[in-house]
Formats: structure tokens, C-alpha cells, sequence
């Protein structure tokens, strides 16, 4: 038995799970066709059919670029969306049409297919994408951790020691209600430095322990998702204090130039906090230089903060509403 089933699947939620699920417990191949549809979600095609591929692995993912964006329940509509499917996509020999909306009928007809429809009541799980969409927070009981990941902007901060991260950081997440990821190398470093200082594979554990705790921060995020630190802070300590970095570390550093949606850097401008637990402010003005200097030579686009607290929390705040996920930040310059 051969299985087929569509959508736009924006975003995948456990009602679309539980019609894939059922048709990969009743048959022997499923085949999953997901339409483009920018008019409905900015996220991208390619990010949705990722999802269908790593959690379903044994189905076999379609991407329809090109396909019909006409929704409706008229002879027309119907004709569209079925000559897409079996004239231009190819598909042929489906014995069973996995749908829980209206179009399951006309469609296992033209496919010559079963019409198996799966809680089309919505009576198992009780959501609608649409639902989702207007407040992907409220519904996030809904979507696997793999797709609401994916939902959230991820905003870093950098800037050398004493630039005023943290407190922007903790009062960025205050006025957008949501989380902040707090430095886990200054927690770490607390409980186990020696003479002050931590060895390479130390900084690795840091690095490593940082994403892990930032994994579980985003699963409790609120569209937006701050973050003091990352992986490039802890490859400049290792290169400052040892010369040198283990490859793991390194690794993690160049991963973190993809990993997050906007990229701030909290400026010298503030006054220098000499705590016991800092180098000096000569220490502060070299490690930005070096910060800054490493950004250029990645190529890595970011935003200089600077100013008192409110006028950085005002900043960032400009820069976030302009800038939608997955969208060109470009395309919104005022």
C-alpha cells in the first residue's frame, strides 16, 4: 500500500503529526507533498520540509515550489490542486489519501485513492495552524521542540568583560516578557577556576554546557530568545589565556556564526567595573578590539550598542521590530 498526504504544514503541529503517524502505521510508503505558501508563513519551505525529514525519516518529503495558491472548495480550485499533483508532480499509484480537511474527497477520487480521513473532528488534538500562528507561545504545547526552535529569534550579545551584557541582556527578556540565557562560563568559572584560570578543555565544557542550557531556554521562549554570550567569547579566552584552543571549541565558535538571528555588541562606552574577578579595564579595551577584529574577519554582520541602559533597551528594541524571522532585515531599513 502506497500513502500520500499534503499540506503547507506551517507550522507542523501534533495534529499533523498524528494523520503522518497513522498513515506510516498503514502503510508501506507514505509520501509527504509540502507547498511553499509564503503568503501564509515566513518560514521558509526549506526549514518546514527539514522538520518532516529528520522526525519522519521513512516518509518520502515533496517540496512544491511552484505549486497552487488558490484555497477553496469551488470545481475550479479542485481541478487546480489535482493536476498539480498527478499531472505536473507526477504522482500515481496511491491506494490510501491521508487528509483531515475537505479535500481529502475530491482528491482520493482523482487519485483513485482511498479518502482516509484522520480526526477531521479536530477531537484528538484540538488545534489548527492558523490557531498557532496568532500566538505560537500561547499554543506551544502543540509543536515539537524541533519546530518550536524554530520559531524563536535567537539575539546574542557579545561585548568584552564589563560592557554591560548581562543587564541588558536580563532587561531585554523583562520588557519583551520571555527568557534570557545568563553567561554559563561565569557560573562555571566560579565553581571551578584555579589561580583564576580554567584549562582549554574547561573552556570546551563551558561552551558545550552554554548550548545545552540555551537549548532548553528557547523551548520556554517568547518569540524572542536573549542571549549574553556565546561560543566566540569563550574561543577569545581560550586564544587570551592559553594561546591556543582545542578544536572542539573552535568548532563551536564557527557554528555560532549561523546560529543566531541577530548579532549585538554592547559597546566600551560604559564606565569599567573593577570587581576581583576581572582583568582591568586596559584587558577590556584589548579583548574588544580583538572581538570586534575577528567579527570583521568572519564576515559576521552585527550591531554596536552603546549608551545608557534605557537607550540600549531602546536600541535593540528598533532592531527587533523591524526585523521578522527569516525575512531580509534589509527589506525593512526604517
Amino acid at each position: 500500500m502506497r500513502g500520500l498526504t499534503l499540506g503547507k504544514f506551517a507550522p507542523l503541529h501534533k495534529g499533523h503529526q498524528l494523520m503522518i503517524e497513522t498513515a506510516l502505521s498503514e502503510v508501506a510508503e507514505l509520501q509527504i507533498i509540502i507547498y511553499d505558501s509564503p503568503e501564509q508563513t515566513n518560514v521558509p519551505l526549506s526549514v518546514r520540509s527539514a522538520w518532516l525529514r529528520k522526525l519522519y525519516p521513512q516518509a518520502h518529503v515533496i517540496e512544491a515550489w511552484h505549486g497552487p495558491t488558490a484555497i477553496g472548495n469551488t470545481p475550479e480550485i479542485q481541478q487546480l490542486h489535482e493536476d498539480y499533483v498527478i499531472k505536473q508532480l507526477g504522482i500515481s499509484n496511491i491506494s490510501h489519501f491521508y487528509s483531515s480537511e475537505f479535500y481529502g474527497v475530491h482528491m482520493s477520487q482523482a487519485l483513485g485513492a482511498i479518502n482516509r480521513q484522520v480526526d477531521a473532528t479536530r477531537s484528538q488534538v484540538p488545534i489548527s495552524a492558523t490557531k498557532i500562528r496568532s500566538d505560537p507561545y500561547r499554543y506551544r504545547e502543540f509543536l515539537h521542540p524541533l519546530v518550536y526552535r524554530d520559531l524563536i529569534m535567537k539575539v546574542v550579545l557579545l561585548g568584552a568583560p564589563s560592557t554591560g551584557k548581562t543587564t541588558l541582556t536580563a532587561a531585554l527578556a523583562e520588557r519583551f516578557n520571555t527568557q534570557w540565557m545568563p553567561e554559563y562560563g561565569r557560573e562555571y568559572w566560579e565553581q571551578h577556576q584555579s589561580n583564576r584560570r580554567l584549562t582549554p578543555q574547561q573552556l570546551v565544557e563551558i561552551a558545550e554546557g552554554h548550548l545545552v542550557r540555551e537549548e532548553q531556554r528557547l523551548l520556554e521562549s517568547n518569540q524572542y530568545l536573549f542571549v549574553d554570550t556565546n561560543a566566540l567569547t569563550t574561543y577569545h579566552f581560550g586564544l587570551s589565556y592559553h594561546g591556543m584552543v582545542e578544536p572542539r571549541l573552535a568548532q563551536l565558535a564557527d557554528q555560532a556564526q549561523q546560529r543566531y538571528d541577530l548579532v549585538l555588541v554592547c559597546d566600551t562606552d560604559i564606565p569599567y567595573d573593577d570587581t576581583w574577578d576581572r582583568s582591568g579595564e586596559v584587558h577590556r579595551t584589548i579583548f574588544q578590539k580583538q572581538l570586534l577584529a575577528e567579527l570583521h574577519q568572519r564576515r559576521q554582520p552585527y550591531y554596536l550598542i552603546q549608551g545608557t541602559l534605557e537607550q540600549r533597551i531602546t536600541q535593540v528594541q528598533s532592531l527587533v521590530q523591524r526585523h521578522q524571522l527569516f525575512q531580509n532585515l534589509l527589506a525593512n531599513p526604517s
